[in-house]
């Protein structure tokens, strides 16, 4: 069968951390093509491609790659731990090496490739602050004033933890865009449930700001975790099951560290057609 993709298009290649799933474009050597409108129609499920976000990869100085993210309804996304795995795991297959260093709006970060196969990512320190999460106002992080006595953490987005007696049951269409817009938070935010099910270790399920539900957050897992020690419920290295997978995370000196899979989908092409249409 002749090769159908048309020598004016954009290659992009589709990946998922446990279920969170996202489309990455390699824009090094050629500059930023990613637009709101361009992110909003590839997001798009039946229109698009789909996904929980998009990643691009592009040039810096001073380490491997930098990263920006956008959510599926075209706004800017501050981070994305399963997307920085999945690029991660991505850089470090095409160049045969086991650490990676990338720049994102949080600053820089490194992931490295366990013996394992799974790829870890430092998510930096988690920002407990009221205005670095950020909040509306000065307000207990760990109790806030809102009905279910969530916690707010930055992971370089904002995140609204609700400790619940069962996660699985929680209506997560109604509570997470209920939460998600809710005026102590003037940035909007992602809204985690979780409950003890063992020793260190949570059920969590997600509603992402700007994506909605999604099967996984590794942003959102490692602000739960972090929560949860910082409220006595879990020491400081904690396994995650999520709706996609599995997660774990490991609360360092130097850092947040999220572990888990990654696996890549398919290569695809998009045509200048598809790209002129979304500016």
């Amino acid at each position: 069968m002749k090769d159908a993709r048309p020598s004016d298009g954009l290659p992009f290649i589709k990946m998922h951390g446990a279920g969170n799933d996202f489309v990455i474009i390699d824009s090094r050597g050629r500059g930023a093509v990613a637009t709101p409108a361009l992110a909003a129609a590839l997001g798009d499920r039946h229109r698009g491609v789909g996904f929980d976000q998009l990643a691009e990869i592009r040039d810096v100085a001073g380490a491997d790659y930098a990263l920006d993210f956008w959510n599926s309804d075209g706004s800017r996304a501050g981070a994305c731990g399963n997307a920085s795995r999945c690029v991660a795991d991505l850089v470090m297959t095409g160049t045969g090496g086991g650490a990676v260093r990338f720049v994102t709006e949080r600053g820089t970060l490194g992931a490295v490739r366990r013996a394992d196969g799974l790829i870890s990512v430092n998510m930096g320190d988690p920002i407990l602050d009221w205005r670095g999460v950020p909040l509306a106002r000065d307000v207990d992080l760990l109790h806030l004033p809102i009905a279910g006595d969530p916690a707010a953490v930055g992971m370089g987005n904002p995140h609204c933890v609700f400790f619940v007696a069962d996660a699985g049951v929680v209506d997560l269409p109604r509570e997470g865009s209920a939460m998600e817009h809710h005026p102590l938070f003037p940035k909007a935010t992602n809204v985690e449930f979780a409950s003890v099910t063992g020793p260190d270790r949570l059920r969590m399920r997600v509603w992402e700001r700007g994506a909605g539900i999604t099967l996984a957050c590794g942003s959102g897992a490692c602000a739960t975790a972090v929560a949860a020690h910082l409220r006595g419920l879990t020491g400081r290295h904690v396994t995650l099951d999520l709706d996609g997978g599995v997660l774990e995370i490991d609360w360092r000196v130097d850092g947040v560290w999220m572990t888990g899979p990654t696996a890549r989908i398919f290569d695809g092409w998009l045509t200048s057609e598809f790209i002129a249409a979304h500016p």
